[in-house]
């Protein structure tokens, strides 16, 4: 049998100022960016380096995220009629089009990609974290149905966690005599990743004085990140397992993973090919 029980029923964070909405998934993007931001020419400044053209790259990173997250989408969904959806804005997608746009626009910069990388891999899982709390605010992203004091309910979700929703957009199955509208109690998977995702900033941010080559560092986030999203799928509610129990996120985890570990090797050493992370002297 499938409980209701839950201890915590969550209310979404949305107001409404005259014509324009506020909701908290708005607000944690745009402060998941400001702190990417000041964390990434912190960090630029501290080893020697000009940190202005970080905002470039933060707009970029801006624009690639929200293309990459809803061609992700509209590619999970087989349909490009989901590109003109409010809805889709995925991690993954956003992610990779995020990598995509602040890699081109460091080019165009003549910038060192990889003293970019390493910097912006401890931005990203701070960003992440962050951004997390907007899932939260707003009851998306949520889990599979579970019993507990900590499970919580979505009346309010986007979409609502009822009987009806869980089985028609996530092949919940739902034991006879359950009400459609009936509020089911879930995994809150969101505050689980804001978690994993601060975790993974606190390891970053101890370990970026690293003696490696630039670029190691984001080897170690790209294979957090995979490790951190593959765990997290299997308490999801999700309606794209396509391979048995595993989703195509975890598919793309994988892969994260992999070239995590392949950057991690390559960029083991400092060489005079690979340099260090600090500036020489005289160098900005």
């Amino acid at each position: 049998m499938i409980p209701l029980f839950a201890s915590i029923t969550h209310s979404a964070f949305s107001y409404s100022i005259g014509n324009f909405q506020l909701t908290g998934f708005g607000l944690a993007v745009l402060l998941a960016f400001v702190i990417a931001q000041i964390i990434a020419q912190h960090e630029l400044w501290r080893r020697g380096y000009d940190p202005t053209p970080i905002g470039d790259l933060i707009f970029a990173a801006v624009i690639g995220g929200l293309v990459g997250a809803k061609v992700y989408y509209a590619i999970l969904m087989g349909s490009f009629s989901a590109l003109m959806s409010r809805a889709g804005f995925v991690f993954w997608g956003g992610l990779m089009g995020g990598i995509v746009a602040v890699l081109a626009m460091a080019a165009v910069k003549r910038l060192n990609l990889w003293r970019i990388c390493d910097v912006g891999g401890i931005a990203v899982a701070a960003a992440y974290s962050l951004g997390r709390t907007g899932c939260w605010a707003v009851g998306d992203d949520y889990g599979r149905p579970w019993d507990s004091a900590l499970a919580v309910k979505f009346p309010n979700g986007a979409p609502p966690s009822t009987v009806q929703n869980m089985i028609g957009l996530f092949h919940v199955h739902f034991p006879a005599g359950m009400q459609p509208l009936d509020v089911v109690s879930v995994y809150p998977t969101q505050l689980f990743e804001v978690t994993l995702g601060f975790v993974m900033f606190v390891i970053l941010w101890r370990l970026r004085d690293h003696k490696h080559a630039e670029g190691w560092l984001f080897g170690v986030y790209c294979a957090m990140a995979g490790v951190e999203r593959f765990i997290i799928e299997f308490f999801r509610a999700k309606d794209d397992r396509f391979f048995g129990p595993f989703t195509t996120a975890q598919m793309v985890a994988v892969i994260f993973v992999l070239v995590g570990i392949a950057i991690m090797a390559a960029r083991w050493q400092v060489t005079a090919r690979a340099r260090g992370i600090y500036a020489a002297a005289g160098e900005a």
